[in-house]
């Protein structure tokens, strides 16, 4: 959870998590979805779907066991050196480095690396470095110490030298580089996306989709309809176009529900809204996984995006158009 997740966001996540999963065997006995609804709001939905054929992976092969091996860890699907590392060096004390940003920030500081980090020849120096630091006792005190250390005093921005225990080995503060170092790269340009979402409504029920395990964001969860304008394309145009075309249904639009913003990666992304009446079709569709009728009181028990879930809360409590 903490990969791409700040601590804070993730405290409430990991205790909902352990008690509805609160072993490993419990976690690969469940269904995905349920896995994924847990999931929910955390982004990043690989994640989950890794963590939870992980589990199915050790039960399997291991009978739910956690095994002091890092060739096992290897083969774990979403294991890679920085979760090895982790792992390993506090629940078996396992001389493993790991870097993340916390750590790598002291190392470039510590060692004056002056080159980008996220170049494969800088990254494999900063392994290099971190492996070379780490004691053959207590690894895991000293990687979580490392961490700690650029978390709470060789902070990005007016870094704390006076206080830090590694301000005389530091060739960053020697040389003055300190508030340069790490180089930071440019930032990719923000690139604006405007889709549009329908919620069809036939009688009481309305559609929802699943996407498919290959899709590029937010695979196997649940969504409305939705498709990025073309372009020189109005919602209601790109409405109108991939209805039939993903779900094999028509329908009559009707007003605008909500317009919701929200960033992924480097996308900011539009999303328009629309209400529409079903009108004909049988539900068929060569991209979603399925396709179903279902109750809005219902949407609560199906794994949704953020955007997504904002649309389903808005059906569930309120029936006024609304702008987020």
């Amino acid at each position: 959870m903490l990969q791409q997740t700040q601590a804070a966001t993730v405290i409430p996540y990991f205790h909902r998590f352990l008690q509805a999963f609160p072993d490993v065997a419990a976690l690969a006995a469940a269904d995905e979805q349920v896995v994924l609804r847990h999931w929910e709001g955390l982004g990043y939905y690989r994640r989950a779907r890794n963590l939870h054929h992980a589990a199915r992976q050790l039960v399997a092969e291991h009978g739910g066991r956690l095994p002091n091996d890092p060739e096992v860890w290897r083969r774990l699907p979403g294991v890679g050196r920085y979760t090895l590392g982790a792992i390993l060096s506090q629940a078996f004390d396992r001389r493993l480095p790991i870097v993340e940003a916390n750590s790598l920030r002291v190392l470039c500081r510590l060692f004056a690396v002056r080159e980008a980090p996220p170049e494969s020849a800088t990254q494999k120096r900063l392994w290099e470095l971190a492996g070379q630091l780490v004691p053959a006792k207590r690894a895991g005190d000293f990687n979580q110490a490392l961490m700690e250390l650029g978390a709470l005093v060789c902070t990005p921005t007016a870094p704390g030298c006076d206080e830090c225990p590694l301000a005389r080995h530091c060739e960053a503060r020697r040389l003055g580089l300190q508030e340069q170092l790490p180089v930071r790269p440019p930032s990719p340009a923000t690139e604006q996306v405007r889709e549009a979402a329908v919620v069809v409504r036939r009688g009481p029920h309305v559609l929802v989709v699943q996407q498919p395990a290959t899709a590029r964001r937010w695979a196997n969860l649940w969504e409305f309809p939705h498709d990025p304008l073309h372009a020189g394309e109005t919602p209601e145009a790109a409405a109108l176009r991939m209805l039939p075309h993903l779900t094999g249904v028509t329908a009559d639009l009707g007003r605008e529900l909500a317009t919701l913003t929200h960033g992924v990666t480097r996308f900011r992304i539009t999303l328009v809204c629309l209400e529409a009446a079903y009108v004909s079709g049988r539900l068929q569709s060569s991209y979603y996984q399925q396709c179903r009728w279902v109750r809005p009181a219902q949407l609560a028990g199906f794994p949704f995006s953020a955007p997504q879930r904002r649309l389903a809360q808005l059906l569930v409590t309120t029936s006024q158009p609304r702008l987020f």
